[in-house]
């Protein structure tokens, strides 16, 4: 192929093959803008502050310190709630992306696992009640289809 059209075919094809995943950003960052190293360092949630913020794979985080935020810049994987920051049990049981709750939340495996809440309940109590290894399990493979920005 020559130099020109594999540059063009390139240039065509590029933006099909990148997917965007898509992220629950209520209130214009994940989690709602909670910290989400303050889920692991310090077992809960924390507010995030507008002076700590960054933006990875384009969308916002907010940090309650600038050592959450240099912590979480080291390791970003580590600290992005799993599902793009959607409702683990829907993912799993519904196979269907829910807006959460960013209170309720779960650490297992060291991944941030985040719920919705209605009327009728807390979801993590469904997640926790049930086969959790078999929903993550199904969860995984739901969000391979649902993560695409245009499902």
């Amino acid at each position: 192929m020559k130099p020109i059209l594999l540059f063009l075919f390139l240039g065509i094809s590029t933006p099909f093959l990148a997917q965007k995943i898509d992220y629950n950003t209520q209130k214009g960052f994940i989690a709602e803008g909670y910290d989400v190293v303050s889920y692991f360092t310090e077992k809960k949630p924390l507010e995030g502050k507008s002076k700590f913020q960054t933006t990875i794979d384009g969308v916002k985080f907010k940090f309650s310190s600038k050592e959450n935020l240099d912590l979480f810049n080291i390791n970003p994987k580590k600290y992005i709630p799993q599902y793009g920051g959607y409702c683990a049990y829907a993912v799993g049981a519904k196979n269907i992306k829910k807006a959460t709750n960013p209170e309720s939340f779960e650490i297992r495996d060291g991944k941030l696992y985040l719920f919705y809440t209605s009327f009728f309940g807390d979801k993590i109590e469904d997640w926790q009640e049930g086969d959790t290894k078999k929903l993550q399990q199904k969860a995984d493979k739901n969000w391979g289809k649902l993560k695409n920005k245009n499902n």
